[in-house]
């Protein structure tokens, strides 16, 4: 008896399903969508009002992930956004001339794990799926008080990450005669703080912020004032929002710690007190501050242009 493909691949669509993450096909062996692209939709079904991508297609209604996967064996993706997931992408180096990994570079899961001694964070355990190429994929749940979108080597080289705007290839998929497979136990944990610290946008420059004003010239003043309101702005924020809050309230004083008006050590141990007395874990604050304040002191524009 020959073994159907679409049925594997059927009940690893319906599985991701009943997690509560949105699936959607993606075309045989690829990683590619299999649905039509807006340059070919008819505006008919599910598009009538206006085309629908894949990330507003994907679905958990089993009714429909049966009806599709009938039609042929198609690999499954998650769309990572709907899913409520940030996905932590360890890639595989590639060599120029065939495009085969290269075992003298350095992969994702090293510079990973460098990145996370660099930041002095353990290494997160989580859910992880094998990759076709070896790779591997990282599962968290994503924060509620912030939507994250896709990255691509913003943490480390070789290492994405993928949200809303995002999807990845579901275990249970077959690429390049690969399958993609659970490793390890099927764990999920939240994603760490001091991860999210590194992912979330940056705070728009447009925002209005009358306390960030420009600094007088070596007076500090700009600064203890800058600093008075960032205190308050974490010590106001909403549960569920104060690693956010910790975090752009630290960035914002980043710039006047690199001007010279305040010391770096005054800053880190006002947000420290103030992390630590609206509940958050010790730990988790220091994190936050430190790749914050290391942020915004990289990428601060001079006085005179600010």
């Amino acid at each position: 008896m020959t073994h159907d493909p679409r049925t594997g691949l059927l009940s690893a669509a319906l599985s991701a399903a009943e997690r509560g993450w949105p699936v959607f096909p993606l075309r045989p062996g690829t990683k590619r969508p299999a649905l039509h692209r807006e340059a070919a939709c008819t505006r008919t079904g599910p598009c009538a009002n206006s085309h629908r991508k894949w990330e507003q297609r994907a679905t958990t209604d089993p009714d429909r992930i049966r009806a599709a996967w009938s039609q042929a064996p198609f690999n499954v993706g998650i769309a990572t956004g709907p899913a409520g997931l940030v996905v932590i992408d360890l890639d595989k180096p590639k060599s120029q001339d065939n495009g085969n990994s290269s075992a003298d570079a350095p992969d994702g899961t090293a510079t990973f794990k460098a990145l996370c001694e660099r930041t002095e964070q353990p290494v997160p355990r989580t859910r992880t799926i094998r990759t076709a190429s070896g790779g591997s994929h990282l599962y968290f749940t994503a924060p509620a008080a912030v939507r994250l979108h896709n990255t691509a080597g913003t943490l480390a080289p070789l290492v994405d990450s993928r949200a809303w705007g995002g999807y990845v290839v579901a275990a249970g998929s077959t690429v390049d005669g690969r399958t993609y497979e659970v490793e390890g136990p099927a764990l999920l944990n939240p994603l760490p703080s001091g991860l999210l610290a590194l992912l979330i946008p940056p705070h728009p420059s447009t925002t209005p912020r009358p306390a960030l004003a420009p600094v007088p010239a070596r007076t500090g003043r700009g600064a203890d004032a800058a600093l008075i309101w960032a205190r308050r702005n974490v010590r106001q924020a909403p549960e569920g929002a104060r690693n956010v809050r910790l975090l752009e309230s630290a960035r914002a004083m980043g710039r006047f710690v690199a001007w010279g008006d305040i010391p770096r050590h005054v800053v880190e141990d006002a947000f420290q007190g103030e992390g630590e007395a609206v509940g958050l874990p010790a730990a988790e604050c220091r994190t936050t501050i430190r790749s914050a304040l290391d942020w915004s002191i990289r990428t601060c524009r001079p006085r005179t242009a600010a």
